[in-house]
C-alpha cells in the first residue's frame, strides 16, 4: 500500500470534439433545424403521456385481472319477465310509450326490460307492476298483484 499516493492527482483532458444532437437532451427547435440543414444525424422521439399523471407499470392486482377467466357480467332480466310485461301491457291497452309515460321512464326502457337487454331494477320493476297489475319478481311471476291496503 505504499506505492499509492493519495497527494498526487492527474487530470486528463480530451480536446472537445463537435456536439451531438443525443448528447443534449434539451435542444432549441432552432438548434434541431439547424443541425438537420447541415445532414447531422437528429435523433428525436416524443414522450409519451407526458404531463399526465398516470401510472405506466403493471401492478399485482392488473396481472390478476389478466389471469382471471372467469366472465364477469351483470344479470339481466329474464325472457319470462319480458313477455309477463309485454303480455300485461297489451292486455290493459298500452303501448310501450303509453307505459313508460304512466311510470315516468324513457320509452326505451320499457323496450330493454321487454327484450330481456335491462339489467334488473327494484324500482322500475315495481312501477311496472303496479302499472300492469302483474307481479315480475319472485316465485308468482306473472300472476296478478294484490294490492291491499298500506300499513304503517
Amino acid at each position: 500500500m505504499a506505492e499509492s499516493d493519495w497527494d498526487t492527482v492527474t487530470v486528463l483532458r480530451r480536446r472537445r470534439a463537435a456536439p451531438r444532437a443525443h448528447s443534449a437532451p434539451s435542444l432549441s427547435p432552432q438548434a434541431i433545424l439547424a443541425a438537420q440543414r447541415r445532414g447531422e444525424d437528429v435523433e428525436t422521439s416524443k414522450k409519451w403521456a407526458a404531463g399526465q399523471n398516470k401510472q405506466h407499470f403493471i401492478t399485482k392486482n392488473t396481472a390478476k385481472l389478466d389471469r382471471e377467466t372467469e366472465e364477469l357480467h351483470h344479470d339481466r332480466v329474464s325472457l319470462e319477465v319480458g313477455k309477463v310485461i309485454q303480455q300485461g301491457r297489451q292486455s290493459k291497452g298500452l303501448t310501450q310509450k303509453d307505459l313508460a309515460t304512466k311510470i315516468n321512464e324513457k320509452p326505451q326502457v320499457i323496450a330493454d326490460y321487454e327484450s330481456g337487454r335491462a339489467i334488473p331494477n327494484n324500482q322500475v320493476m315495481g312501477k311496472i307492476e303496479r302499472a300492469i297489475g302483474l307481479k315480475l319478481r319472485g316465485k308468482d311471476i306473472g300472476k296478478p298483484l294484490e294490492t291491499g291496503p298500506k300499513g304503517k
